[in-house]
């Protein structure tokens, strides 16, 4: 019994530190630190607006980028001769909000209400990011990286959200935007026993969190060149 919880523990602290070795190696390969978008808090922040977009952006691409990666490898591991992508298609949670699908719908939505966009996106992620990173460690044989990944995304996220409010209330003093977001109801999915209905789960909310990151990350490009350099980028 004492030798069975030693191995465990020794086994559970191996994977803790793999993880904490292919986040710092992914890290310095990005460049990106983990300060926060504001580091002296947000009713302090002394950061200019030009500064927080600079940040945000480069926030939001570093977050796309793990996105794309997380997807590509549980796609390769998990998805394989499953025919997932067919179903995947127009079923993510936040297609129940309104949000312009290519750069050309984005470029004739006024600012404010494309930072609300952003703002609700990101919202509504919080829920399924925080379960994504407990239910991602029930999957069999889930790599390391996917597992950290999923934690860093759920982090960066809220880093991202905490900044775009900063950014609203300097673009709009005393407004912290809308609270308008898309609820996530797919936990039960992501419990479920039957290994195919489970995978696809996982898939499809993978599927879309590449999709709207990669939303985000064009939207706040599109705010940043209007807002900061009027447009002239």
């Amino acid at each position: 019994m004492i030798t069975t919880m030693i191995f465990k523990k020794l086994s559970l602290n191996g994977v803790l530190l793999g993880i904490l070795l292919t986040a710092n190696l992914f890290l310095s390969r990005k460049g990106v630190t983990t300060s926060p978008i504001c580091p002296n808090g947000s009713d302090s922040c002394q950061v200019s607006l030009g500064d927080l977009f600079d940040r945000a952006v480069k926030l939001s691409h570093y977050i796309h980028s793990l996105s794309a990666e997380m997807f590509n490898e549980f796609d390769e591991r998990y998805a394989q001769g499953r025919g997932f992508i067919a179903k995947a298609i127009n079923s993510c949670h936040t297609s129940s909000l309104t949000t312009p699908e290519d750069k050309e719908q984005a470029q004739q939505i006024h600012h404010e209400d494309l930072l609300n966009v952003v703002l609700s996106v990101l919202r509504s992620w919080n829920d399924p990011l925080l379960h994504l990173v407990s239910e991602v460690q029930r999957i069999k044989e889930a790599p390391n990286t996917i597992l950290w990944k999923a934690m860093e995304i759920e982090e960066q996220n809220k880093r991202l959200l905490e900044g775009m409010e900063k950014i609203v209330g300097r673009v709009h003093p005393g407004d912290l935007g809308n609270e308008v977001y898309s609820t996530w109801s797919g936990l039960s999915s992501l419990q479920l026993a039957d290994e195919d209905s489970r995978l696809f789960a996982f898939y499809n909310l993978l599927h879309c969190l590449r999709r709207d990151s990669h939303k985000i990350d064009n939207y706040l490009k599109l705010l940043k060149c209007r807002l900061i350099h009027d447009s002239n980028c």
